[in-house]
């Protein structure tokens, strides 16, 4: 049987196995298209928007940061929004399309 321990290293081991897939690209449940060969792959942004409390979007943040997605830094200040008690950060990423 398994410790937690170890069930929290494997699962931190698949996170990062699958965020690795995500970032090149690979999707196994969706069908690949060929293109021609002189197109090559590109980047575009994806952006990340996290509306909440701050308290909400700050744990937010520092959970994608523990599984490896972005550091805490990449995230922009918390800005207010129109509703009381409500901030709202984003992330913008590079991802690779084909």
């Amino acid at each position: 049987m398994m410790t937690q321990v170890q069930l929290f290293v494997e699962y931190q081991n698949f996170v990062q196995f699958k965020r690795q897939q995500y970032l090149r690209g690979e999707n196994f449940n969706t069908p690949t298209l060929n293109f021609p060969q002189n197109l090559s792959p590109k980047r575009e942004p994806l952006k990340h928007l996290l509306i909440g409390s701050p308290k909400a979007v700050t744990s937010t943040i520092h959970r994608l940061h523990v599984i490896g997605y972005a550091s805490t830094g990449d995230w922009s200040p918390l800005l207010p929004t129109a509703n009381p008690d409500e901030v709202m950060s984003i992330l913008i990423r590079q991802i690779l399309i084909q």
